[in-house]
C-alpha cells in the first residue's frame, strides 16, 4: 500500500513494505505525527514458543518504539483458551487452562529481548488479557458489550465467512465469539493506557476493526488499526517451514544454527524483502545488498547478511557468529575442525556415556535421538546422508572415539555429539 505520509513510523513501515491495510490513513498519519502514542499487538499462546512468523510483528513493535511511541505486548492468556478462527480451516483443539497459562508465561519471557522496558514515555508494557477476561460475568458482558456487535457484520468477516457453510465442522460459537473478546481487549487497553492503535497480521483485519468500532461506540473515542502482510515465499512454499519442521524462536526447539540456515537458504527473489522485514539495516545498506544480488547472485551476500542479522536478533551475537562459523566450515569442507558444545551452543547436541565408544554408528545415532528409528539410521548411512567430523560415513558399524564429534545428517542438519571418556 502506498501512502503520502508524514509520521516517521508510517514512512518506515511503508518503505519496508509492512502495510497491508490501514484504517483512515490520513487521520492515522496526523495522529501519529502529533505526538507519542501507545500501540499494541497481541500474541496468543497456542504453543510453548513463538515461531519465526511472529518475528515480523515483534520487530514492528520495536520499530514503533524506535519511532518514539510506546509498544504494548498483549499475551492472550484469556483468548488463548478460546481460539482464533483466523487463517484456520477447522476448529482449534481447546488446550487445558494450566497448559495455556504455562505457555503464556513462556511467551512473556520470550518477547522481552525484542523491546526496551523500564521507565520513560516509550518503555514497553507487557499485559495478559486473562487478567480482565477471566473476571467477566456473562450477563453484564452481553448487555454492556455484546449489544454493540451486529451478527450480520460478524458473519461477514472473512475469517468467519470462510468457515461458514460446513455444517457442524464449520465454526463453533466459542470461536465465533473470539472477535468480541479481541475487540474488548482493545477497549481495555484504550481505557488503561490510552492505546489508540493495534497492529497485527492481515488475517486480523476483522478483529482489529471490531475493536476500533467498539471504542467508538462505547467510549466515543478514535482508534486505528494497521495490518502487516502475511509473509509468503516467492516459490509458493510456506514461510517458516524447513525440512526439519517449524522454525521456532526458542533455541531449545530450533537451534541458532538451524535458524541461520533457514535464512541463508532464502531465495534471491525473497532476500531483499526479508531484509526489510526482519532486520534493522538502513536503506543504503539494503540498497547495496540488493545491487549485489543483481550483479553476483551466486555470492549470496544478501542472504548472509539476512541470516547474520536475523539470527542475532533472536539468539544473540555470539550464537549467530558461531552458527556462521559452522556454516562456513561445513561449506568449505573444514567440519573436522569444529567441536561445538552439546549444551548452549549454536547447534543441538547430545552426550552419551563412555560405553557408546563401543557401539556401532547406527546405534549411536539412535541412542542420541538424532534419528527416529534404527532403520532410518541405517538408511541414511547407506545412502551417504551421514557425515562425521567432515567425512562421509560409509560403514554403519564403525565406532566413534570418546570426545566430541560433529555429525551432519542430510544437507543441512548438524549436531554436536560427545561420548564421555571412561
Amino acid at each position: 500500500m502506498t501512502l503520502n505520509t508524514h509520521s516517521p513510523l508510517l514512512r518506515e513501515f511503508e518503505w519496508r513494505g509492512l502495510i497491508s491495510d490501514v484504517t483512515s490513513p490520513q487521520e492515522l498519519d496526523a495522529h501519529l505525527a502529533e505526538g507519542p502514542r501507545s500501540i499494541y499487538c497481541g500474541f496468543d499462546p497456542t504453543a510453548d514458543s513463538l515461531h519465526v512468523g511472529s518475528l515480523l510483528p515483534l520487530l514492528a513493535l520495536r520499530r514503533v518504539q524506535l519511532a518514539g511511541h510506546r509498544p504494548i505486548v498483549l499475551i492472550g492468556g484469556g483468548t488463548g483458551l478460546i481460539g482464533d478462527p483466523s487463517g484456520k480451516a477447522g476448529e482449534r483443539a481447546l488446550n487445558p487452562e494450566a497448559r495455556v497459562a504455562e505457555w503464556a508465561d513462556r511467551l512473556k519471557g520470550q518477547v522481552e529481548r525484542y523491546l526496551e522496558w523500564g521507565r520513560g514515555a516509550t518503555a514497553a508494557v507487557l499485559v495478559d488479557n486473562y487478567e480482565w477476561l477471566s473476571k467477566l460475568e456473562v450477563i453484564p458482558f452481553l448487555r454492556d458489550t455484546g449489544k454493540h456487535f451486529s451478527v450480520g457484520s460478524m458473519v461477514a468477516r472473512e475469517a468467519v465467512r470462510a468457515r461458514m457453510g460446513r455444517g457442524e465442522a464449520g465454526i463453533s460459537y466459542t470461536e465465533f465469539s473470539y472477535q468480541v473478546l479481541q475487540a474488548y481487549d482493545f477497549l481495555c487497553l484504550y481505557r488503561r493506557y490510552g492505546c489508540t492503535m493495534q497492529i497485527g497480521g492481515s488475517d486480523q483485519w476483522g478483529n482489529i476493526t471490531a475493536g476500533t468500532d467498539l471504542i467508538r461506540r462505547v467510549a466515543g473515542g478514535t482508534a486505528f488499526g494497521l495490518t502487516l502482510p502475511l509473509v509468503a515465499k516467492a516459490d509458493g512454499t510456506k514461510f517458516g517451514k524447513t525440512e526439519s519442521g517449524t522454525v521456532w524462536l526458542d533455541a531449545g526447539k530450533t537451534s541458532a544454527y538451524d535458524m541461520y540456515q533457514s535464512w541463508l537458504n532464502t531465495a534471491d527473489a525473497d532476500a531483499v524483502a526479508f531484509l526489510k522485514y526482519f532486520t534493522f539495516l538502513t536503506r543504503d545498506e539494503i540498497a547495496t545488498l540488493e545491487a549485489e544480488v543483481r550483479r553476483h547472485p551466486e555470492r549470496r551476500e544478501a542472504q548472509r547478511a539476512l541470516a547474520r542479522e536475523a539470527t542475532t536478533l533472536v539468539h544473540g551475537a555470539d550464537a549467530a557468529s558461531e552458527a556462521e562459523t559452522i556454516s562456513v566450515a561445513l561449506r568449505t569442507g573444514d567440519a573436522a575442525s569444529l567441536r561445538p558444545e552439546p549444551e548452549g551452543g549454536a547447534v543441538p547436541g547430545a552426550v552419551l556415556p563412555a560405553e557408546a565408544a563401543a557401539w556401532p554408528l547406527w546405534k549411536v545415532l539412535r541412542q542420541a535421538e538424532l534419528v527416529p528409528s534404527t532403520s532410518e539410521a541405517r538408511r541414511l548411512i547407506q545412502q551417504g546422508g551421514v557425515e562425521v567430523d567432515g567425512h562421509r560415513a560409509v560403514d554403519a558399524n564403525r565406532v566413534l572415539s570418546p570426545g566430541g564429534h560433529t555429525v551432519k545428517l542430510g544437507k543441512r542438519r548438524v549436531f554436536s555429539l560427545t561420548i564421555e571418556k571412561s
